[in-house]
């Protein structure tokens, strides 16, 4: 798959990750209206729907993963910065296939086109303490 497939399905999934936080509509149905309201040629659909899918199936592990690095409560942040969160642990996570530093760098991306204006540093901050963690986990 090309990696700009993969980030137009990171673009989509970030939406509609958003839109089931703000409605907690059932996540078939959003993606399912996700192809038929947006251009989706371009996008790996699969990468799109596995996300989607996977972050609202494993949402309590992704902020248990997420909570030691956060610099306030999940409930108190903003839902555009947590679903780039979510979808970032998502696939630091569970996607061995993908290296951390595209994770990363894509979260950050996600977050300049999509959140208030600084939060690309909050989220490359989180990111970043979750990777030295891991790091450090697997050297000891």
């Amino acid at each position: 798959m090309k990696p700009a497939e993969r980030r137009r399905a990171r673009k989509f999934a970030v939406q509609a990750i958003y839109q089931w936080q703000m409605t907690q509509a059932n996540v078939g149905e959003i993606v399912e209206q996700f192809m038929v309201d947006q251009d989706l040629s371009k996008t790996d659909v699969e990468y799109f729907r596995g996300l989607v899918a996977g972050v609202s199936q494993t949402c309590e592990e992704l902020d248990t993963k997420l909570a030691p690095y956060l610099a306030r409560k999940r409930e108190e942040m903003d839902l555009v910065d947590t679903a780039i969160l979510r979808l970032a642990m998502f696939e630091l996570s569970k996607r061995d296939d993908v290296p951390y530093k595209v994770v990363i760098n894509e979260a950050i991306e996600l977050a300049k086109e999509f959140a208030a204006e600084d939060s690309h540093k909050y989220v490359n901050g989180v990111l970043d303490k979750f990777i030295v963690s891991q790091k450090m986990r697997q050297s000891n």
